[in-house]
């Protein structure tokens, strides 16, 4: 299994936005990723191709995540993830 962390980048965290353009980049894969707060249990993490459970999350602006992911290009997908989440989408 790959892992990798990133710090939610976004101003005010991991909301409607951030959370969409997030979700549909997981939805476009081939592979199940989860999500979960670095300083949460790993079996708490979810499903991260649902808004609602991205958004359920509460991961506020420096909150560190954790992706998981198996598969062929899991390691590959969650480095593009980890940019979609460390790039500030509220930036005017």
């Amino acid at each position: 299994m790959s892992e990798r962390t990133a710090t939610i980048a976004s101003r005010v965290g991991l909301h409607a936005r951030p959370a969409s353009i997030f979700a549909a980049a997981v939805g476009a894969l081939s592979i199940e990723v989860t999500i979960g707060l670095a300083s949460a249990p790993a079996e708490d993490a979810m499903d991260a191709s649902s808004i609602l459970s991205l958004m359920s999350l509460g991961a506020a602006n420096g909150d560190v995540v954790v992706l998981r992911a198996e598969g062929d290009g899991a390691d590959e997908a969650l480095e593009a993830l980890v940019l979609i989440l460390e790039t500030d989408h509220d930036a005017a």
